[in-house]
């Protein structure tokens, strides 16, 4: 199964645990593909150095780093602009290219969308415990 996962998860997984790190956590194991372009790989790691910077959280070093590895990291191809936050776009567009099932987000932005042609946009809480543990 093929995901996108939002920065905001990611940060939560990374810095507070939760049903964000189980996600991170079982693509860390191969369990399902979490799938970037250089453009979201760069935000997550600008983000994570910002809360650094900021002292917010404890951030799970052992996270990040694995979890970039283990990503597919794609090409951009198409071009998005349904969001009401233009920088949201992205993940749309990263989840059409990678044909990913899920956009697994905390973001209302892209959480009000619902559905994104074959691409369902659910929460991380959503995400385990209707899809991951089934």
């Amino acid at each position: 199964m093929r995901i996108v996962i939002d920065t905001n998860v990611v940060i939560s997984g990374v810095f507070f645990g939760g049903f964000p790190r189980k996600i991170l956590s079982a693509v860390v194991g191969q369990k399902i593909t979490a799938c970037a372009t250089a453009e979201i790989v760069n935000e997550y790691e600008e983000i994570v150095q910002e809360m650094i910077g900021r002292k917010q959280g404890h951030i799970n070093r052992a996270i990040l780093s694995p979890l970039i590895r283990a990503m597919e990291i794609i090409k951009s191809i198409t071009h998005v602009n349904i969001c009401r936050d233009p920088d949201d776009n992205k993940f749309l567009a990263c989840a059409k290219d990678s044909h990913a099932l899920y956009i697994v987000s905390g973001d209302n932005d892209l959480l009000v969308i619902g559905q994104y042609e074959n691409v369902k946009i659910v929460t991380a809480k959503e995400f385990c415990e209707k899809i991951l543990w089934n």
